[in-house]
């Protein structure tokens, strides 16, 4: 989960990308551990796929710990890490960079992809599947094995760092046909899947997070599986990790309990009264008292 240094950070270096100043890699550099628990061998994998300059495809629902888990991975392999989220009118330009009037003159400002790619980060596209097309063909030189990112408007091919790493991630489960991955770019990538973890991990996930203890932390859990058992009954979306934590924050700083599940773990997830009833008695048997 981004913190409000990360935001206020990223807003910043957006700013001044804006303006056309150069960006430091060093500003993408993550400066304290990222709390994750591992339920594979996702870490191993991927740091194989670093090693072997694979590109990586992070695949699960929304707050399945996804970016969490590559927040870790940055800090572990002592990487800066580069984060786009991708959207229906991200061009091309705004990866690989454009040309800009500064003052009295023209100047070419990197994009992300390319400030990457030449300084060796990962580079992270957050819900590729969400960004136009002929957008996403950009990456496909990178995702193969020449590793390479061609600039059409400067006429100039960049070859990537040793340490350069990319990685995407989507929700599956979430997409409609219209907005799958084309197979032209899905092949271009190993994929791990990520899900909600078991109950005591995410408990134990929860705890740490919060600084409630683990017996609440596992009423949340138990009533967020409740919850996620009504997927594709009325819910396109089960509650994620993250609404857990938020939930026993919200406790931790005085909330009731009840009322700290209900904005926190089900009004985000529907506007349907029926559905907001039916989710308010599960919360009433889980928090009794």
């Amino acid at each position: 989960m981004e913190s409000a240094a990360d935001a206020v950070q990223a807003a910043h270096r957006g700013d001044r990308a804006h303006r056309g100043e150069e960006l430091s890699i060093e500003g993408y550099r993550i400066r304290e551990e990222p709390y994750y628990r591992a339920t594979s061998d996702e870490i191993a994998l991927f740091e194989q796929a670093h090693r072997l300059k694979m590109p990586v495809m992070l695949k699960g629902p929304t707050g399945s710990g996804k970016t969490r888990f590559l927040q870790h991975m940055a800090y572990r392999l002592n990487l800066p890490l580069v984060t786009v989220a991708c959207h229906e009118d991200l061009t091309a330009s705004d990866l690989v960079g454009r040309y800009l009037f500064v003052g009295n003159e023209t100047r070419w400002v990197d994009g992300p992809l390319t400030v990457a790619v030449k300084h060796g980060a990962i580079c992270y596209l957050d819900e590729l599947v969400e960004a136009r097309k002929d957008t996403t063909v950009v990456i496909h030189p990178l995702g193969d094995d020449r590793r390479v990112l061609p600039i059409e408007k400067k006429g100039h091919i960049v070859e990537a760092h040793d340490d350069f790493m990319l990685v995407v991630s989507f929700n599956p489960g979430y997409q409609s046909i219209l907005k799958d991955l084309k197979q032209s770019t899905r092949q271009r990538f190993l994929a791990l899947d990520f899900a909600y973890p078991e109950k005591p991990i995410e408990a134990e996930i929860v705890a740490t997070e919060t600084a409630v203890d683990l017996s609440l932390a596992t009423r949340l859990v138990e009533l967020g599986a409740m919850i996620r058992n009504l997927r594709d009954h009325g819910l396109e979306e089960g509650v994620s990790t993250r609404l857990l934590v938020y939930a026993a924050r919200l406790i931790d700083a005085g909330v009731s309990p009840r009322r700290a599940a209900e904005v926190a773990m089900t009004r985000p997830l529907t506007d349907d009264t029926d559905m907001l009833e039916a989710l308010q008695e599960l919360i009433e048997a889980v928090f009794e008292t």
